[in-house]
């Protein structure tokens, strides 16, 4: 082992990207659906052992040369992003006549610009990269706070955390609400590396084998302590409060097809209303029935035939939660938003959503006023980009607590709900259409990040989605109910209780930023002492 190790270290040239290329690829089925962790425990050691070969070459850090590693932590991001990433590509097949001869250079320009956050972090890790097992701690703290980069800057684009990594059971989540999704990026990074102390075995240290101990000790503490968690979890339920979501599956091709717009329309009504059993009577029972993103292949404000038949639909007392296109017409140009409806009995709109955090390029495009008369449009099949909202707030939707609306890319984010402001929401709605992509991978780490952001705030998630994955979550992000990706149908189902806010939805990133101070200090502590033997 030994042997290999050092040949590691002292590969060059391209073998040495091809090897960080294939170890970041590799990397990926450590996350959701595949959640296959201990891949990490050979991927990212190697990474280190890159790293150190690269030390003579990078001469500064920060300069993009083969041999940098900066170089290293590209290549290995290009493999974790590209092949991560690899699902999106259904979504320029959708309508290939307009968008496939776009997919190689969306392909390579979303991984390779991506990339380019781990090819800092290990620049930055290089300036203070030590001998010995704090090392790990360097390349951990560099890419934790490049995750924590990526989910800020340009709009941000939180997907595929290293943190995603540790989401793999109901107990290891619980970390999320203490740390959040950036922190477990730390975590999931510190614990991945350790097995780089063992070789080669000039840098073994007695400080190496306490950190390696330290390391398992840690794994069956945070396992332990998520299910030490949900064991003394109650299982409560919002009284009176009854929930149906529908999952039409709806393919994508057919869903803004206008000659199939009263099929579709007819679809939803059917489903909202079929009896499905002595218990399942259909709407007599519930309060809300909800329906996923953009639920019409029509602007509904305009189709007062469609509210009509929604208030025939709707029984006294239920209330319709549904995904719409919004259209304001003026004087100039019509805007269009991607919104949340509320729509009650009689037929009447009382409340209204427009999705604030927009898909770039999907729904909105960068510089649309100068693009778009290029014929650059987003893929929606919209006659323009979408208009972000002004600001994100709660619906109220009584007799059930108030819901703060994330429609489909928002509930990426960790963190949302305190950028909703106060009152604190008593559950997350997420709506969402993932017929975009088809049956690959994408759907499904969608529905596990939107179960992150129920364990981070403490809040139950309903989440309708268009071709799945439709479920409602409790505040712990467990499964209640479920329907699969493909799967057309509805949910029955209550409406858990919120808990009382965890430390990562009272205090945000605090942890991770108290990770950083004493990763990057032990690192710095020891490069100019003894502390790494």
């Amino acid at each position: 082992m030994d042997r290999l190790v050092s040949h590691l270290i002292l590969v060059s040239g391209w073998r040495r990207r091809l090897i960080a290329l294939m170890a970041g690829a590799a990397s990926v089925g450590a996350l959701p659906p595949f959640d296959v962790f201990p891949v990490l425990f050979l991927t990212i050691p190697v990474l280190v052992y890159l790293l150190d070969g690269a030390a003579a070459e990078s001469e500064g850090g920060f300069r993009f040369r083969p041999g940098t590693r900066f170089s290293v932590g590209w290549w290995f991001g290009f493999g974790w992003f590209g092949l991560g990433l690899s699902w999106i590509a259904e979504a320029f097949l959708v309508e290939p006549e307009r968008h496939a001869l776009l997919l190689p250079f969306a392909l390579v320009g979303l991984g390779g610009g991506l990339a380019i956050f781990t090819g800092l972090a290990t620049s930055l890790a290089a300036r203070i990269w030590p001998d010995g097992w704090t090392r790990i701690l360097s390349l951990a703290s560099a890419l934790a706070a490049a995750d924590w980069l990526r989910g800020h800057v340009f709009s941000g684009f939180p997907w595929n955390l290293f943190g995603m990594t540790l989401s793999g059971s109901d107990a290891t989540m619980q970390i999320a609400s203490l740390t959040g999704a950036y922190g477990m990026s730390f975590i999931a990074l510190a614990l991945a590396g350790a097995p780089a102390v063992l070789f080669p075995r000039r840098l073994r240290s007695r400080g190496g084998f306490v950190y390696l101990a330290s390391v398992f000790a840690a794994i069956l503490v945070l396992a332990g302590w998520g299910a030490m968690r949900l064991s003394g979890a109650e299982d409560r339920v919002v009284a009176g409060v009854n929930l149906r979501i529908v999952q039409p599956a709806i393919d994508q091709r057919d869903k803004w097809d206008p000659e199939k717009r009263q099929e579709i329309f007819a679809r939803y009504v059917e489903l909202s209303a079929a009896r499905l059993g002595p218990d399942r009577v259909g709407l007599l029972t519930t309060t809300h029935l909800i329906w996923p993103e953009s639920a019409f292949p029509f602007v509904l404000t305009e189709e007062p035939a469609a509210l009509a038949a929604i208030a025939e639909l709707l029984p006294l007392g239920t209330t319709l939660i549904t995904g719409a296109v919004r259209v304001e017409r003026g004087a100039g140009r019509p805007r269009v938003f991607n919104s949340i409806h509320v729509i009650a009995e009689s037929g009447e709109i009382t409340g209204s959503y427009d999705k604030v955090q927009l898909v770039p390029f999907g729904e909105a495009i960068p510089f649309a006023d100068r693009l778009e008369p290029l014929g650059i449009l987003p893929l929606v099949n919209a006659p323009r980009s979408f208009t972000p909202g002004t600001r994100r707030e709660s619906l109220s939707l009584s007799p059930a607590p108030a819901a703060l609306p994330l429609i489909c890319y928002e509930i990426i984010f960790p963190g949302t709900v305190a950028t909703a402001g106060e009152p604190r929401p008593g559950w997350l709605l997420n709506l969402t259409n993932d017929a975009w992509f088809g049956t690959s991978f994408g759907p499904w780490q969608h529905f596990r990040q939107a179960r992150m952001r129920a364990v981070e705030e403490g809040l139950p998630l309903v989440r309708a989605a268009n071709t799945g994955v439709s479920a409602v979550t409790d505040a712990y992000g467990r499964v209640e109910e479920i329907l699969p990706l493909g799967q057309s149908g509805v949910i029955d189902a209550a409406l858990p209780q919120a808990i009382d806010p965890p430390f990562y939805a009272r205090h945000g990133d605090l942890t991770l930023l108290g990770f950083l101070l004493c990763g990057f200090g032990i690192c710095l502590y020891g490069r100019f002492t003894s502390l790494s033997s």
